[in-house]
C-alpha cells in the first residue's frame, strides 16, 4: 500500500497531466513506481500518459502492471482495453486489436460477478 506521501506526491503530479504537461508528468510519475512497484494508480497514470505520448509499448506494459496487481478489478482491465486500441489506432497493429477484446472481456467478466 503506497504511502500518504507517495499519493501527495501522485496527486501533484496529476496536475501536470491535467495541464498536459506529460514529459513532466513521466518524470513525476516514474519515481513513485520505483519507489513502491505496487501502487496502482501510478502505473495506470503511467499507461495513461504514455499512450498520450505515443509510447504504445511503455503504456501496455504498466497497463498490464496495474491488472497484474489487482486481477479483481474491472476498471484495470477496462483501462487496459482502452490502452490497447489507442496502441492499434497509433501504430495498425492488429494484435492490439485482440488484446483489447480480451481486456474488455475480462472487465465485463468481472463485473458480472
Amino acid at each position: 500500500m503506497a504511502s500518504d506521501e507517495l499519493y501527495e506526491r501522485y496527486n501533484e503530479v496529476e496536475k501536470l497531466i491535467d495541464e498536459e504537461k506529460y514529459e513532466e508528468a513521466i518524470a513525476g510519475l516514474t519515481p513513485l513506481v520505483e519507489e513502491d512497484e505496487t501502487f496502482v494508480l501510478a502505473h495506470l497514470a503511467l499507461a495513461r500518459v504514455y499512450t498520450k505520448t505515443g509510447q504504445h509499448e511503455e503504456a501496455i506494459a504498466h497497463g498490464k502492471k496495474a491488472c497484474e496487481l489487482e486481477p479483481d478489478d474491472a476498471f484495470n482491465f477496462t483501462a487496459m482495453s482502452v490502452t490497447y486500441q489507442r496502441a492499434w489506432a497509433g501504430t495498425q497493429n492488429q494484435a492490439y486489436i485482440a488484446a483489447a477484446e480480451d481486456a474488455m472481456a475480462r472487465a465485463q467478466q468481472l463485473n458480472a460477478m
